[in-house]
Order: structure tokens, then sequence, then C-alpha cells
């Protein structure tokens, strides 16, 4: 079976997952237990972005992998080929109407490969334990931002071509607050990539995004906007975060 997005923590079936309409929720972390908590992207309409939350997915793994490129395997140093991509954050906090740069938060993200697979997880259609591809997480700077050099994602069945994100204003500690989301592109620049070697070996994909049923739930504004850079794409993604 191809991977296929659903609830952390679950394990379901694709039909279960065509069929599922459960939402996510940022989540208040204390005691090691989970109590569900909105966590809103800022609403502000100045420098403030609205972002909507989505699922989180089966294939997030906390791999405390504090590195800004993630392409490559740990253990064996091997890069997962794939057409580049670098991306930046840009992490900022609505406080009494006014957005300001948000340091010291992690961000983590993750995605599949050129062939539509995950890392580090078992799948009834793969095992890749042991290997962190595509994984990482830097800490925001003064400013805000962490950037990360990375791979354009693949596709697999079911989905449009995405990538994880996960933004947590301090995971090492007994409370903290968390926002886990998706980023998705444009189209047109994914056909381009995927008509190019690795991508062009898995053959057409099945899904864009306005047939995507995750999309639709607020996709639209988690586009990115990649420009062409260094014989690849550059995008960056603006988040404010509402942190009571």
């Amino acid at each position: 079976m191809e991977p296929t997005d659903k609830p952390s923590g679950h394990v379901l079936s694709r039909r279960q997952v065509v069929t599922l309409l459960g939402t996510t929720g940022a989540l208040w972390l204390a005691g090691g237990g989970l109590i569900p908590r909105r966590l809103f992207a800022g609403e502000a309409e100045s420098a403030c972005i609205v972002r909507p939350e989505q699922m989180e997915g089966p294939y997030f793994v906390d791999e405390r992998l504090h590195r800004s490129d993630i392409r490559s395997d740990p253990a064996s140093g091997q890069i997962k080929q794939g057409t580049p991509l670098t991306l930046t954050f840009k992490v900022v906090r609505l406080n009494a109407g006014n957005c300001g740069p948000l340091p010291g938060a992690q961000v983590d993200i993750w995605h599949c490969d050129a062939m539509g697979i995950y890392f580090d997880v078992q799948d009834s259609g793969f095992d890749t334990r042991g290997q962190k591809f595509l994984r990482g997480h830097q800490m925001t700077d003064m400013r805000g931002e962490v950037r990360f050099v990375t791979i354009y994602p693949g596709w697999y069945p079911g989905r449009a071509v995405h990538l994880h994100f996960k933004i947590r204003t301090n995971p090492s500690a007994s409370r903290s607050f968390d926002f886990t989301s998706q980023l998705y592109f444009d189209d047109t620049i994914t056909d381009r990539v995927l008509s190019t070697p690795p991508y062009a070996a898995r053959g057409p994909r099945t899904t864009r995004n306005r047939q995507d049923w995750i999309f639709r739930q607020g996709g639209d504004r988690l586009m990115l906007a990649p420009s062409p850079a260094d014989k690849g794409y550059a995008a960056s993604f603006s988040i404010s975060l509402q942190i009571p």
C-alpha cells in the first residue's frame, strides 16, 4: 500500500482515510498527555498571516535531527536525489494585536522522496526504519527564521504533492504549544518537476491539488510560491501564531 495521511497515533486503511472527516487542532502538551486546545494562526491584518492547521499524518517521527540540510541519511551519508528546494520559514507571534518575530521555536519538516516514500517508518508497502532521509528541525533565530535545504517532494496515490511541518514553542519542556500543518505547490510547477529525473520514472501522478480532500481544507492558504534558484527552487513561508 502507498503511504496515506491520517491522524497521528492511528493506522488506518486507505478506505478509512478517504472517508475520514476528523480535524486537527493545536495541542497543549501537559505532563506527557495530549489535551486538545486550539492554537490559532495570526488573525491580524498587517504583518500577521492567517494559516490553517492540517492533519499531521502517520509518518511524523520526532527524530531530534537538528540540521538545515535534510537530504541525507546521517548514518550512511547518502543523499536523496531530486530537484533542490530551499525553504525559509518566517515565524512571528501575535500579541495584543501586533506581530513580532518568534525566536527559539522548533520547526520540523518531513516529506516523501521522489518516489513517494517516507523514511524511518514501516508501512505495508515499505519498511524504511533506521533511514532518516528528508527529516530535520531548526530553531528560529532572532528574526523568527529558519532555513532548510531539501528536495521537491514526489507524489503518491490519493495526495497532492505536499510537505509537512510542525512548530513547537518549547518541545523539551513539560508544556509547549504545537502547530502542525502542510504546504503545497502550484500544479504547473509540480508538472514541470515531475517530468524530470528521478521523478519521471514514477509515471504520471494521480492527484492534483483540487482533487486532494486535505488540500480542500484550507490548502489555498498553505501554498508555496517557489522561484527558480541554483538548478532548483527557493520559497519562503510566513506564519503567525497566537499563543495565550
